[in-house]
């Protein structure tokens, strides 16, 4: 009891301005009491009104009432300190807006540390000690603080929901079961807790069950992280040894080339330079003999002329006849150069292929579904360009080899192996992986195809056309209304109006290959699902006076 009675003197004799314990208390005339300071400060802001009013119930006074000290009540104060009276709540033990406030606090509430389901009401630590002192109150089940209460009431009957009807899956109170809910299979909301509760945990197993399966494939996959690091930092040291080596031996073959032409050009120069001064002093022996014979010539004694003639000595015999040779043998060098440089970016082309596919793929059976929109397709668009290299003589590559024009006359083309002879078609110098996507722009009839690098070059017709055989796949515009796909010589006849831009989406490893048709939304022409085992190269087939165009995307 003396613990309730400073509970009280709490409330009691709290100034309800600052909320704290009185301080120098005065009394107004309505008979509330307030700390000194506080009702004058809150009276100097009413200054401007013509009368001034008690801050709890309003009352007004005019004039301004003038406030003296309540001595007995201060004396009063004085005492109670003596006795065990506590300062006033900290400000943290009040209720705020997102806190349960104690239903049964007078003035300004504390925050409820407990909810009871049997009386509907949130309780402050004081408010709750029944609960815990009175033996009927002892059965009541108390739960964490909660603004939902009134949720379990019956909005119909104004009863607390104890049932559950299974039929309609709704809480309930007992009116509605024998009313509305008759008939019904209803059971005690505690019973329907136990059940739910049951496959609440069951629910809760299979989820950690997974989580501990997703833990175990993220640490493998965390394991694979670090040896794909380790692997990958392996071999960027060893290529960047290796690629040191192939520049040295470069630079080394570079040096010597260098100077084996220097020599021969030393050479040259000499033996050239050599002829020249001897024709120099021919010249100037010959220029002196001329002098002489002209100096004969004016004289004008003919016995003396005789006699100076048959004198004269020979003429040194003539060099030898200049041959210029021609300088084929630096031009030679330059050609040899080329071919080897040529061959070396043949077998890295080649090759390179192998050095993108070194690795361990991951199987992500969550893959990102296929792209919607144009703007999610150009998200992997691919800068792809025609190699000259397998283009057939009558194509004619242009735009900077990204264009193919299907001409009258046969083009310059040295001789390749990589060159398609009997058929009018080109692969791209570049190999596909992983996702891409590309553009053609096509005027005439065409095909727009995918490619195996080792698809045949002269073969017969299965071999070598895209898409009759089992190395390419392609798609034939025959009209702006007769669209075929081909894949293994089986044609499949695709119906509806083609625009002159088409799509072609590659997703390599899930094994999706898809044709659109370009215009303001993506139309699906046809889609291939298979597994693709190599990599794969866009290629190009034409037909007499069209033409087609591998578009620049970004």
């Amino acid at each position: 009891m003396a613990q309730k009675g400073v509970q009280l003197h709490r409330e009691t004799f709290s100034c309800s301005i600052c909320l704290d314990q009185l301080k120098d208390p005065v009394s107004t005339p309505c008979g509330h009491n307030y700390c000194m300071n506080c009702i004058k400060s809150h009276w100097d802001e009413e200054d401007h009104k013509n009368s001034h009013s008690c801050p709890q119930c309003k009352q007004t006074f005019t004039p301004r009432p003038v406030l003296l000290k309540n001595t007995m009540l201060a004396d009063l104060l004085e005492e109670l300190k003596k006795t065990g009276l506590q300062a006033a709540p900290a400000d943290h033990c009040y209720a705020g807006a997102e806190d349960v406030a104690c239903d049964v606090c007078a003035g300004r509430k504390l925050k409820a540390i407990k909810s009871c389901l049997v009386c509907l009401m949130s309780y402050c630590d004081q408010h709750l000690q029944p609960h815990y002192d009175v033996p009927q109150l002892k059965k009541h089940k108390l739960v964490e603080p909660s603004k939902k209460l009134q949720e379990n009431i019956c909005s119909r009957h104004d009863e607390v929901m104890k049932m559950f009807c299974r039929t309609d899956q709704q809480l309930i109170c007992y009116l509605c079961s024998v009313d509305e809910h008759k008939g019904h299979d209803t059971v005690s909301a505690a019973a329907e807790r136990t059940e739910m509760q049951k496959k609440l945990e069951g629910s809760r197993q299979n989820i950690q069950q997974r989580i501990q399966e997703r833990e175990k494939d993220v640490k493998l996959l965390q394991e694979q992280v670090e040896a794909i690091n380790l692997s990958a930092d392996k071999a960027v040291e060893d290529s960047e040894k290796i690629f040191t080596e192939l520049i040295r031996l470069l630079e080394k073959r570079s040096s010597d080339v260098k100077q084996q032409v220097r020599s021969q050009q030393q050479s040259e120069v000499s033996r050239v330079k050599e002829f020249q001064e001897k024709l120099e002093q021919e010249i100037t022996e010959l220029k002196r003999k001329e002098a002489e014979l002209k100096k004969l010539s004016h004289t004008e004694d003919h016995n003396q002329f005789l006699h100076n003639y048959s004198s004269l000595s020979a003429l040194s015999q003539s060099t030898s006849s200049i041959h210029i040779r021609p300088l084929s043998c630096f031009e030679d060098v330059t050609a040899a150069v080329s071919e080897v440089r040529d061959k070396l970016q043949d077998v890295l082309r080649e090759k390179w292929t192998n050095v993108s596919l070194t690795g361990t793929e991951v199987d992500d059976s969550l893959s990102q579904p296929e792209p919607k929109t144009r703007a999610d397709f150009l998200k992997y668009s691919r800068e792809i360009t025609l190699d000259p290299n397998t283009a057939h003589t009558l194509v004619s590559l242009s735009d900077g080899n990204r264009k193919a024009t299907l001409m009258s006359q046969h083009q310059l083309y040295s001789s390749h192996p990589d060159r398609f002879t009997d058929y009018a078609q080109v692969l791209s110098r570049e190999s596909l992986t992983g996702r891409c996507y590309w553009e053609v722009e096509r005027i005439g009839n065409i095909s727009v195809a995918v490619a195996h690098k080792n698809i045949s070059r002269a073969e017969r017709l299965n071999e070598c056309v895209f898409g009759l055989n089992d190395k390419s796949w392609a798609i034939e515009f025959i009209t702006n209304w007769s669209v075929n796909f081909w894949y293994n010589n089986v044609k499949t006849l695709i119906s509806g109006p083609v625009s002159s831009r088409v799509g072609v989406y590659l997703d390599h490893s899930a094994g999706i290959l898809s044709f659109y048709r370009v215009s303001e939304t993506m139309t699906l022409l046809h889609r291939v699902q298979t597994t693709f085992t190599q990599p794969l190269y866009a290629g190009l087939r034409l037909n007499f006076g069209v033409s087609a165009k591998l578009c620049k995307l970004k």
